[in-house]
């Protein structure tokens, strides 16, 4: 599990394609301090399992399914990339519960800078309007943000000074695809009403 907290902000170091997955090679100092084969780290967030660490790099197998429903399809050597370790049982939560389960893309759609943040609007995939609520949670890339505004096919956040410099939301262009995840709570909502009103999605 994650928080949506970027502890820090990594590079892309190589990528091997593979017949059906890719092994992708993840340079981040903070991330790889205390990382051991096996440990799960969210990259932009999707929760990925280290299968090697070489100094600061760490590498990850991702298999075709996840290259086809995110957005790590598109990267390159040398992407930037939001890092987070799984959270400690010890620590605080100081973002929401995040899986590290992309729900699906959305598409930077437009970028408005204020004087102290930036309002960004971003697309929302099929299906995922209904679980994104008005002040709400959500997970752009990996990164805890709270919801200004939904319209049914888009959504607005802002983003303080902070996000802009430490994530790779500061550097997003429209156009840019993004990981979306939305609160896990609304879907088990979703699903536990669903099974007592006729016609509801059990």
């Amino acid at each position: 599990m994650f928080t949506g907290i970027v502890e820090e902000l990594g590079e892309v170091a190589a990528i091997e394609p593979l017949k059906d997955a890719a092994r992708i090679a993840i340079r981040g100092a903070t991330v790889t301090a205390d990382a051991r084969h096996g440990d799960s780290i969210a990259v932009n967030g999707v929760c990925l399992t280290v299968v090697g660490v070489d100094g600061e790099v760490f590498t990850a197998d991702v298999m075709k399914e996840t290259l086809d429903r995110s957005s790590l399809g598109v990267l390159r050597p040398g992407s930037p990339v939001n890092l987070e370790r799984a959270v400690r049982a010890d620590a605080r939560l100081g973002g929401h519960i995040v899986q590290g389960h992309v729900d699906g893309t959305g598409v930077l759609l437009s970028r408005e800078p204020g004087e102290h943040w930036e309002v960004v609007r971003i697309s929302l995939a099929a299906g995922l309007g209904r679980y994104v609520v008005e002040k709400g949670s959500i997970a752009v890339d990996g990164v805890s943000l709270t919801v200004v505004a939904v319209d049914g096919e888009a959504f607005s956040v802002s983003l303080i000074p902070t996000t802009l410099k430490l994530t790779t939301l500061g550097a997003k262009r429209p156009g840019d695809p993004v990981n979306l995840e939305v609160d896990v709570v609304a879907k088990y909502v979703e699903r536990l009403v669903g099974s007592y009103v006729p016609g509801g999605r059990a």
